[in-house]
């Protein structure tokens, strides 16, 4: 939990204000400290339709190595990509993410989208497409070197520190372009 504590801690500068954020936050994130794990499946399960609905030759890849419920990103799920991102990047990703979840709370969907002309309409789940676009980014590698999930795993903690949070946004955007109605997201 510190890894979603401490932008908090850092940005707010009264004690008391960060407690009650890091409260709300946590309120929001619960579902990913349940002891049957429901939330985490929930969110494991969209990351695989995301992965099986764009890229099936992965997608039958990772079914080949039994990685199909992608296991191998639960890290990025549960600290909300904390640790692959840096700091500010962090930031960065984080309010897109809030933004578009208030978005919707607000009632933006997407027919009010679309007439707005905008690209990618709001989602609750963009940070589960913006771990998609990340194991996506490295597709060809994980085809064409790993045999195994660990292999894979590995890949995906070394991601630390070596991804572009933007060209990630973008990536996270042309998915919920592409298969914002086939994916779908109840909760």
């Amino acid at each position: 939990m510190s890894d979603l504590l401490s932008p908090i801690i850092t940005v707010m500068t009264e004690d008391n204000e960060a407690f009650w954020c890091f409260v709300g936050f946590m309120k929001k994130a619960r579902h990913n400290f349940r002891l049957d794990e429901v939330g985490i499946r929930r969110q494991l399960n969209i990351v695989s339709k995301i992965i099986k609905y764009k890229d099936g030759h992965l997608y039958r890849h990772l079914e080949e190595l039994q990685a199909e419920d992608c296991f191998f990103v639960y890290r990025m799920v549960v600290v909300l990509f904390r640790r692959e991102l840096t700091f500010e990047q962090t930031l960065c990703l984080w309010e897109v993410m809030w933004a578009d979840q208030a978005a919707v709370r607000a009632g933006i969907g997407k027919p009010a989208w679309s007439r707005i002309r905008l690209r990618a309409p709001p989602t609750d789940d963009l940070l589960l497409y913006a771990i998609a676009a990340s194991v996506l980014q490295r597709r060809k590698l994980i085809i064409e070197k790993y045999s195994s999930m660990d292999e894979i795993l590995r890949e995906c903690n070394a991601m630390a520190g070596h991804l572009d949070v933007w060209k990630l946004l973008d990536d996270a955007h042309n998915l919920v372009v592409t298969l914002h109605d086939k994916i779908e997201t109840p909760f």
